[in-house]
């Protein structure tokens, strides 16, 4: 993936007035745990100023992933301990936040099927991105043939999280992210597949 999309140029100016100081890159992806837990437990709560809070927050949390390995870059901190961590926080705040919409949408006509819905799509989204780092790291950045275009990378589409929620599409967001996000997991299985024989 790229380092040069708009949320890392973005991140970028936070970033930079840190590297002479003590914090480190652990500490950001702290903060980035930190939000994503947040926004899960506001968007569970249901009501709409939760929501927007949420989105918000949420918004927060991606800069805040951009924002680590920038710093590392900048101070010559980058570790596989670091690279491992971020990957973790990623799974888990998109893991969470779904399953928080999921809890949040329960009194909506989905029902109880939203706690369902959640757990596919967070599941199913973190897997990917697990993937895709796992494949990278096997085959190079360029494994899955997804380049950046326009300052967005592939993983930016988690932008629509903030985004559709924030403007009150969160049930439409989910449900499709139920659907979409265990298709491409499916889709990263068969290319890891395919890219272990090639290396074979």
């Amino acid at each position: 993936m790229s380092h040069n999309t708009w949320l890392h140029r973005i991140a970028e100016v936070g970033v930079t007035p840190l590297v002479r100081t003590a914090i480190r890159p652990n500490h950001i992806t702290i903060g980035r745990l930190v939000t994503g837990l947040g926004a899960a437990v506001l968007f569970a709560l249901g009501t709409r100023e939760a929501e927007l809070w949420a989105s918000g927050i949420f918004l927060i949390s991606m800069l805040l992933d951009r924002a680590d390995g920038i710093l590392a870059r900048k101070q010559g901190t980058m570790s596989r301990a670091g690279h491992v961590f971020d990957l973790i926080a990623d799974a888990v705040c998109t893991t969470i936040v779904f399953i928080g919409i999921g809890v949040g949408l329960n009194e909506s006509w989905l029902g109880d099927v939203s706690y369902l819905l959640g757990a596919a799509a967070g599941t199913a989204i973190a897997f990917s991105f697990w993937m895709s780092a796992r494949l990278e790291s096997v085959a190079g950045t360029q494994a899955l043939g997804l380049s950046s275009a326009g300052g967005f990378d592939p993983d930016d589409a988690m932008l629509a999280v903030p985004f559709a929620c924030a403007f009150g599409f969160s049930m439409y967001l989910l449900v499709a992210a139920a659907f979409i996000a265990p298709l491409f997991a499916l889709i990263l299985l068969y290319l890891r597949w395919k890219i272990l024989r090639r290396l074979a």
